[in-house]
């Protein structure tokens, strides 16, 4: 027997009477002068088998696992189906074992039946959502009058929730779309009013107490417009969520509506993947993820969660950042095949007791230390956590037979001018070495973007702490600039470069233009209700050390070509030679044991400089070279 849920017993209660309403009324219109008796003795003695009958198909056809106020056009089908089954049994379950001996039911009756009962369980559904949701009735708005700028799927689905969701304390007075198409049509009773052009008059006419932007493909262009307007109006604004955290959030539109951020104004295009289709090689895997508890590692579980891995692996060396990714992925996501290992990825025995465990066949190294001036102060963890861990998670992915291995790496391994940028760009030569090496099966692949907004670490969060404080807001430099990604692009990336990348490539995405920091704080303050210089102050401090005006995504020598994807592209350029490598890579695992810093930011400094490329004849006197190095930095 099929469960039914407590709460909808009083559904079928409902559907029973009528049941009987719609087999009563077909006898009744079939005969004009009434029921003669043997027929009316016939629907007596068949109404109870035909009740009970309807109910068990309207069971089994899952009748009651929906709620009334939820109908929908895909339910009307359901109904028609479920009803058209329950006639077509019933009315031959009566015409064939008739309890009335030689009296067999009409035809006309059944057909009747069935238009009847059809009738009355789609229109009293009907009935339900209109008389909860009650659209255009209102005389007096319920809690906040809100203006949703965009009347396509998103919209009319927010509108939707607004109208029967009192909780939400909103009543949505008019719609704001582009498409000259939709003016003055009316989506679940609410007028499009106009386009963007219209809004400051709308604004002007309605005073609404918010717009929301329901939009979630809409360009940051298109969304610093209407927040300008908005804004000038003294009207606030929110928005939707974009379409990656969309994807990845709850089907309840209307409980993900929030304020609007400096991350959807930024003006660059989200970058557009098919996760499903490109990442196959995902699929039925074993996924080990380094740093899985970070910014990035974090949204790559989700992401890879969501493609059908056999099994997730996540490896952190912070307990409560992997703690909570793995309960997340658990708990709210129902991805019950999370493997949380509490890992130091320097640790070469570690490393190769994980992968010799759980045989990963896909790697995504986002273990690393990130903050740059953190790093000018301790460049011997720099080294040894970014660089040399590196090599240990790349030396087990092989020794252990995983098919993929993808670096997350990272702008400032160009030209680096800092420890941390020249320690990740150490990470993209051991890639390229290991991809180059025809003894190795692994596909060795790495990642290269700018800033992930949102990130620990990153200026927007500190931005924001400045600006809740009152200010002043810090920047280094007014005309410095900075590429800017979002942290769920980020990890799209990534998982899409390891489907169309092999043998040590080097990617970087189409990134558009940088935007300038300073105006990127100004936005900031602006979002928070307030003016730059009038209520916050900026403040210029002055470049840190190392750190560059202007970041570049390729470097000296390296020329970017493109791929497959339209927004990605391949770096090409010079490789190092992987034997000069390992032995720089040895030296500096000494030095950074022993403890010796000077030493290990001179080497890092030569090998920078000179690089021994691929095919290059080794120096002469390079031993000698070396050893008086060390006597003058001694």
């Amino acid at each position: 027997m099929i469960p039914i849920n407590r709460h909808r017993i009083w559904q079928l209660v409902a559907d029973a009477g009528l049941i009987a309403l719609a087999w009563y009324l077909a006898f009744e219109l079939r005969f004009d002068r009434g029921v003669p008796p043997y027929y009316d003795t016939l629907f007596r003695r068949t109404i109870l088998i035909v009740i009970a009958i309807k109910l068990v198909v309207f069971v089994l056809a899952g009748f009651y696992d929906r709620w009334w106020r939820y109908v929908s056009v895909r339910d009307m089908w359901v109904a028609f189906r479920g009803v058209t089954a329950a006639s077509l049994i019933a009315g031959l379950t009566v015409y064939f074992f008739s309890p009335v001996a030689q009296v067999r039911l009409p035809r006309s009756v059944a057909i009747m039946d069935w238009l009847l009962l059809l009738g009355l369980i789609a229109g009293t559904r009907l009935l339900a959502r209109t008389v909860i949701e009650r659209p255009g009735i209102n005389l007096v708005a319920r809690g906040k009058e809100v203006l949703v700028v965009g009347a396509g799927d998103a919209g009319q689905l927010v509108i939707r929730e607004l109208q029967r969701n009192r909780q939400l304390g909103y009543t949505p007075i008019g719609l704001i779309d582009d498409d000259p198409r939709k003016k003055n049509l009316r989506v679940h009773g609410v007028r499009v009013l106009g386009g963007a052009e219209d809004l400051p008059r709308i604004l002007r006419d309605n005073r609404p107490d918010e717009v929301l932007i329901a939009i979630p493909g809409a360009s940051g262009e298109a969304r610093q417009r209407i927040v300008t307007i908005t804004r000038e109006g003294n009207v606030p604004v929110k928005t939707l969520p974009g379409l990656y955290e969309l994807i990845s959030g709850e089907s309840d539109l209307a409980a993900q509506i929030r304020p609007v951020q400096v991350e959807d104004v930024l003006g660059r295009e989200p970058i557009e993947v098919d996760l499903r289709t490109i990442a196959a090689y995902v699929r039925d895997q074993t996924v080990l993820v380094t740093g899985a508890g970070g910014s990035i590692g974090s949204e790559l579980c989700r992401q890879i969660a969501r493609l059908g891995p056999q099994r997730l692996v996540l490896v952190d060396q912070g307990e409560t950042p992997l703690f909570e990714i793995e309960r997340e992925l658990v708990d709210e996501r129902g991805f019950a095949a999370s493997v949380p290992v509490l890992a130091d990825c320097k640790s070469r025995t570690k490393m190769r007791q994980i992968f010799d465990r759980y045989k990963p066949g896909v790697v995504f190294h986002a273990a690393a230390y990130k903050h740059v001036p953190l790093m000018e102060a301790n460049p011997l963890e720099s080294v040894r956590n970014n660089a040399l861990a590196t090599q240990v998670v790349a030396d087990a992915a092989v020794e252990s037979g995983a098919a993929r291995f993808v670096l997350v790496s990272t702008d400032k391994a160009v030209n680096p001018k800092t420890v941390m940028g020249q320690s990740k760009a150490l990470c993209e030569w051991i890639v390229e070495a290991y991809g180059a090496r025809t003894d190795v099966t692994t596909r060795f692949v790495a990642v290269r973007f700018g800033n992930v907004l949102g990130s620990s670490g990153s200026v927007i969060p500190i931005f924001r702490r400045q600006i809740a404080k009152g200010g002043p807001v810090t920047v280094t430099h007014p005309e410095m600039t900075r590429y800017f990604m979002t942290i769920p692009e980020a990890a799209s990336l990534v998982i899409q470069a390891g489907a169309i990348g092999g043998r040590g490539d080097v990617f970087v995405l189409d990134m558009g233009e940088p935007v300038r920091i300073i105006d990127l704080a100004m936005q900031m303050i602006r979002l928070s209700g307030k003016e730059p210089e009038r209520d916050i102050a900026i403040d210029i401090v002055g470049a840190r050390p190392g750190e560059k005006l202007h970041e570049k995504l390729w470097g000296e020598g390296e020329t970017a070509v493109p791929t497959s994807h339209a927004k990605i592209m391949r770096v090409s350029g010079p490789t190092v030679d992987p034997l000069w490598l390992q032995d720089e890579l040895g030296e500096l695992g000494r030095l950074v044991h022993e403890g010796e810093t000077l030493e290990v930011v001179s080497r890092l400094s030569s090998m920078m400089r000179l690089p021994r490329l691929a095919g290059a004849p080794e120096p002469a006197h390079r031993e000698e070279e070396d050893t008086l190095s060390g006597q003058k930095l001694s």
